[in-house]
């Protein structure tokens, strides 16, 4: 496996287990719908939050630049989507999981709700 797929599992690895420490419920990972990827779907809340994480291995990058309009709007069909299928009617929202670092010395900074889909995308 290339270095940043071992980057990226080892970032959605520390993501899950943040989202359980603080009471989330994970309902899966690595959905797949179309050809967009959820990084982790959970529930908290009485809500359903899509989780985008994104990983890097030094701050030089913003991690947060990877989230993009365009991710977003992908991130949005994918959870109308998979809403639909699963015939779940609750509330969701969009969180990103931001991890800079090594195993050894990383952050993590979780933005809950963090963007708002736009009107014409659900």
């Amino acid at each position: 496996m290339a270095q940043h797929n071992d980057t990226g599992k080892w970032g959605e690895e520390v993501a899950a287990g943040l989202l359980v420490g603080m009471g989330y419920a994970i309902v899966a990972r690595d959905v797949k719908v179309g050809r967009v990827e959820i990084d982790i779907i959970a529930s908290y809340a009485g809500r359903i939050c899509f989780v985008e994480v994104k990983t890097r291995s030094s701050d030089f990058v913003d991690p947060l630049e990877a989230v993009d309009t365009r991710k977003r709007a992908r991130m949005v069909r994918a959870a109308d989507t998979w809403m639909q299928g699963a015939r779940v009617e609750l509330e969701y929202q969009f969180d990103i999981i931001l991890i800079t670092g090594t195993p050894d010395n990383y952050t993590v900074e979780h933005i809950p709700d963090a963007f708002f889909p736009a009107l014409s995308a659900r």
